[in-house]
């Protein structure tokens, strides 16, 4: 078996993929086509062009761009289902969703609309794709008081089905104005049973890592990737085994890494860290959740014992039932026996 047969076969989970960065190009040029006017190209190859980011704040320009073409409960659907289509090719069995409600807000759509919405596309990508699908309710942090007050409140009165977790994402460094208010936000989550998945360390240094773990009360962070900055913090993260979702090619594509090649991803494995594999944004970013696993393989020089072990570590993380979580390991280890 070739590592690229392994990785086809591996079973997986995406545990950080965003709703709005996960529209394929047939996607929004479906979604183009059904509300036309948009800044966002109609056709493949100026669409392509137009994924081509300068730093973040470009990458959150072209993002929020995509996100106006999502106008209506049917759009949210038809993202949601779209996505499970793509993961259903690549093995992916589950997927935590990463869903911003105050993006739907902001132009009109009712709460309940919204939820209706993902609980139909959940139940049709299980029975259309076979892909489970779960859902974090994600504040945009530049957004401040407002999005952490409407985010909360439409997770805690019209939550969907499968809503797991509250997340804290967007630019980090407008954080610091809002704190008190995220912190609010995430104790009534936490209190009402939802998981703390905040993003930190992506486009700042370990000082928001350690804000999300102490101020957030974070069970998993998103990206997490200048932890390798603070020796105090690796030493933390190595005794508490807190998982850290990683996304390679994100971070080489909105400015955080030079070159894929200088990614810490192997300084995190080598120092002990609980790591995840993920795409984030896949086709924003040329990338997919194989593909990752495909980058690890060829530039990191991981083989079928290494990429099986991360994802295992995906199923470890994730918040499926404990009897899920036992099904899909076994389903990983007997592959890996087998390699």
């Amino acid at each position: 078996m070739t590592i690229n047969d392994f990785i086809d076969a591996l079973p997986k989970v995406e545990l950080h993929v965003h709703l709005i960065g996960s529209a394929s190009v047939s996607t929004v040029l479906e979604l183009s086509r059904r509300h036309p006017g948009s800044v966002v190209p109609a056709n493949e190859e100026d669409l392509r062009a137009f994924y081509t980011f300068r730093d973040f704040p470009h990458f959150a320009q072209v993002y929020g761009a995509v996100n106006g073409l999502v106008r209506d409960p049917e759009d949210v659907a038809t993202l949601v289902l779209g996505l499970a289509r793509d993961l259903s090719g690549q093995g992916v069995r589950y997927v935590e969703l990463q869903v911003t409600p105050y993006a739907h807000h902001i132009v009109g759509m009712p709460k309940r609309e919204v939820t209706q919405a993902l609980d139909l596309a959940a139940k049709q990508s299980v029975a259309d794709h076979g892909v489970e699908m779960a859902y974090i309710f994600d504040i945009p942090g530049e957004f401040g008081e407002e999005a952490a007050k409407i985010t909360l409140d439409h997770a805690l009165r019209e939550p969907p089905a499968a809503l797991v977790g509250f997340g804290l994402g967007g630019i980090e460094q407008s954080r610091p104005r809002f704190r008190d208010a995220f912190r609010d936000a995430f104790a009534a989550a936490r209190a009402a049973g939802l998981h703390s998945v905040p993003h930190g360390g992506e486009m700042t240094g370990p000082e928001t890592i350690w804000e999300v773990i102490e101020g957030l009360g974070a069970e998993r962070v998103g990206h997490g990737i200048s932890c390798l900055d603070d020796p105090r913090l690796v030493a933390h993260l190595r005794e508490t085994q807190l998982p850290l979702d990683v996304c390679p090619t994100s971070n080489v594509c909105t400015g955080q890494v030079q070159r894929i090649e200088d990614h810490p991803l192997p300084r995190m494995l080598a120092e002990g860290l609980f790591v995840t594999l993920n795409s984030d944004d896949p086709p924003m970013f040329a990338t997919t959740l194989a593909d990752e696993y495909r980058l690890a393989a060829r530039v990191f020089g991981l083989g079928a014992r290494e990429l099986a072990g991360l994802a295992r570590n995906g199923v470890q993380a994730s918040y499926l039932p404990a009897e899920r979580k036992q099904a899909l390991m076994a389903e990983i280890d007997a592959l890996a026996a087998g390699a």
